[in-house]
């Protein structure tokens, strides 16, 4: 069965930092393009971060500056980096991928899914 398996949710303060991870099971993310998403109670799923097979990046302009997407094709791994933290960052982030080496932030294009990660802002 492929999927994506993420970890590294948690509590931060606010002006703090978290970097979550998502390691697919039975593919390689080589070749693919590579998105995170989030959601926040009573809120619509919004594309955050991706990233095309040949590293283009698209980013949220509520984000820009403060989340880094990457990969490490040696560790078959993507990351989300977040830093400066704020309240409104406080949501359920998802890592995506989808078959093809170009991709936006609509989340009709992903057909693998991680499982959801909390990520909660709050001093």
């Amino acid at each position: 069965q492929l999927r994506l398996v993420e970890s590294g949710g948690g509590l931060v303060q606010p002006g703090g930092s978290l970097r979550l991870s998502c390691t697919p099971s039975g593919f390689h993310l080589e070749g693919y393009t590579i998105a995170w998403f989030r959601q926040a109670p009573g809120k619509e799923r919004e594309g955050v971060i991706c990233s095309s097979a040949g590293d283009y990046t698209e980013s949220a302009d509520s984000v820009k500056g403060r989340f880094t997407i990457s990969r490490d094709n040696a560790k078959n791994t993507m990351y989300l980096q977040m830093s400066s933290l704020e309240p409104e960052d406080t949501a359920v982030y998802f890592c995506a991928a989808r078959i093809s080496s170009w991709g936006g932030r609509n989340s009709y294009e992903y057909s693998y899914w991680g499982q959801g990660t909390q990520v909660t802002v709050s001093s």
